[in-house]
């Protein structure tokens, strides 16, 4: 069986990923859950200097602390950048990375160079003095892409629980040694797997690094951990068992 490392994205914590973890468990695997530093339960850790090295630190020292090896490393939204870090600083110690409806960004691109002036500078303004990104209104009508699949329940739970994301995550560009290589896999649910592979072949730069990956779709929202933990965690579990992507499920 495998072992599994849980990154959540922005907003959120370890809580997210208990339905997936549960289901996990119950198949064999050996599941962590990670709390990246300044969220949820360590929200009264967060601070300016908390950056995306500080995320991919806690990554590594879990990972490192736990001893754990041969490990299966899921990055979910913007959790997949210091995912991405992490498998550079520890190859070694990783099976797989899988980028949950995320990717690898290019090499000294942040998270935030990804949005458009006109949502930076909404951004900015939202924040002000600062060092948290508010979480979003969770309003299906505003954003009824990215939250399909989620119910009334669901919503209110991210109302509640989600914290605010340290603004040096989102700002901080990613570094990378090419220290190593580690097979990768992409679980694509708002975006199409056809439309991901054809921009690989046409080399578009934010998924270059995907080239070579083993691509697996989950139409859903972007937080399957709620609108589909059923199918994550039976796709999950395919990857820790290493069944190739063209395998019906």
């Amino acid at each position: 069986m495998a072992t599994f490392v849980l990154v959540p994205g922005f907003w959120l914590g370890a809580w997210a990923w208990r339905e997936v973890t549960d289901g996990l468990r119950a198949a064999g695997h050996d599941v962590h859950p990670l709390t990246l530093t300044g969220l949820a339960e360590r929200a009264h850790l967060a601070g300016p200097d908390v950056d995306l090295d500080t995320h991919t630190t806690d990554i590594v020292r879990l990972i490192e602390t736990e001893d754990l090896r041969e490990v299966v490393l899921v990055g979910h939204s913007g959790g997949g950048m210091p995912v991405e870090q992490a498998a550079d600083r520890i190859p070694e110690r990783l099976a797989r990375v899988v980028y949950l409806d995320s990717g690898p960004l290019p090499d000294g691109v942040a998270q935030f160079d990804t949005h458009p002036p006109q949502e930076q500078e909404r951004l900015r303004a939202l924040i002000g003095d600062g060092h948290l990104v508010p979480p979003p209104a969770w309003d299906p009508t505003e954003d009824p892409t990215n939250l399909a699949g989620l119910d009334d329940e669901f919503l209110d739970l991210l109302r509640r629980r989600a914290t605010g994301q340290p603004l040096g995550s989102a700002t901080r560009p990613v570094r990378l040694s090419g220290g190593g290589t580690v097979p990768t896999a992409l679980i694509a649910c708002t975006f199409p797997v056809e439309l991901v592979r054809r921009m690989i072949e046409e080399g578009n730069p934010f998924f270059a690094g995907l080239t070579g990956a083993d691509l697996y779709g989950l139409p859903t929202g972007h937080w399957p951990m709620f609108s589909e933990p059923k199918g994550l965690t039976e796709l999950l579990d395919r990857i820790g068992r290493k069944v190739p992507a063209d395998v019906p499920r």
